[in-house]
């Protein structure tokens, strides 16, 4: 199989990964915890509301403790399952410019996406940490750049591991795998 690609569909706490190698096939494909049971899932956009500015910030920095550890082990026990080592992971993209400041991001437009963001830069620092390629993309059209460039093998592809592995392969599952034969083209 060769190198292995890992693509990430993130949620809050959680995400589906797909790991592909270079033919495409899919080696290993889960749900990965992002942070530890009782923790605040969406510290800016939902938990931390109520709070001050620092007292934010703190909770931010305790969930943000929380998705180190447990992402990180999470990306090694995944890493171990497969057959060969991990050369890149897919995330979704975040804004270049997206504030870091926590007072900034608690306001409006950046309120909705903090958390989101926060858990895509964790996911990221830890791939660099592990000397993984850090590739991004959007969403909304990673699987029809996909099926362009598969062209009559983009169904199979795409879609194959559901007959093949078995439920669950739902959007995400395909999302991360369209991410990871676009960063094989890069």
């Amino acid at each position: 199989m060769g190198a292995m690609r890992l693509g990430i569909a993130h949620h809050f706490g959680w995400a589906v990964a797909v790991a592909a190698g270079a033919d495409l096939r899919v080696a290993d494909r889960r749900r990965i915890e992002l942070i530890e049971p009782g923790m605040a899932t969406a510290p800016i956009h939902h938990e931390g509301r109520a709070l001050d500015d620092a007292a934010a910030a703190a909770l931010v920095a305790h969930v943000r403790a929380s998705a180190l550890r447990t992402a990180a082990a999470a990306l090694d026990e995944l890493a171990a399952a497969l057959p060969e080592p991990v050369v890149s992971i897919s995330l979704r993209a975040w804004p270049a410019d997206f504030p870091t400041d926590i007072a900034v991001q608690r306001r409006a437009p950046y309120e909705s996406q903090a958390d989101s963001v926060m858990y895509r830069q964790v996911l990221a620092e830890l791939a660099r940490d592990r000397h993984w390629d850090v590739h991004f993309f959007d969403a909304r059209d990673v699987e029809q750049r996909a099926v362009r460039l598969l062209a009559g093998r983009a169904h199979d592809v795409l879609h194959g591991p559901r007959a093949t592995l078995g439920p669950p392969w739902s959007k995400d599952h395909r999302m991360a795998l369209a991410a990871t034969i676009l960063a094989g083209q890069m």
